[in-house]
């Protein structure tokens, strides 16, 4: 599976964790079997590594709300969000350009405009909080 589909599927694992109360590798191995989803390690390093870093994540995401709570997101916009300021705070090889517009289209394809709207708002936000060096980084993202 490539980035994309891998993202996506983190994506899915994160939403779906929202509803389970269950460790994150469960809910892997569940989706691997009954979806008879591949294993992939960016997939699984990307879904763990969200719940890892839960509450730091969580508090980026609320500083950078607008008229919003974090409570009153959907679950869909959430997801997306903590899936991609993971990846901006935690994965240096994916350039924060790729993990802002990959979130977009994940919320696009999941859920409204106005929230895919919303999530380039925020994660721009998020974006201009970080170090220079790391929105100036090169990483390298295998579409």
């Amino acid at each position: 599976m490539n980035r994309k589909e891998a993202r996506e599927q983190a994506f899915i694992l994160v939403f779906e964790k929202s509803f389970r109360d269950e460790p994150v590798p469960e809910i892997i191995e569940a989706a691997k079997e009954g979806r008879e989803l591949p294993g992939d390690a960016y997939m699984e390093q990307a879904a763990e590594g969200v719940f890892q870093h839960l509450e730091e994540i969580d508090e980026t995401i609320k500083a950078n709300l607008t008229g919003w709570k974090l409570e009153r997101l959907s679950r869909v916009s959430l997801a997306v969000l903590r899936l991609s300021v993971f990846e901006m705070l935690h994965r240096e090889d994916i350039p924060v350009s790729v993990s802002i517009n990959e979130a977009v289209e994940l919320a696009k394809r999941f859920a409204t405009k106005d929230d895919a709207a919303y999530v380039n708002g925020v994660l721009g936000s998020v974006a201009r909080s970080l170090p220079a060096e790391r929105l100036t980084a090169e990483g390298r993202e295998d579409e």
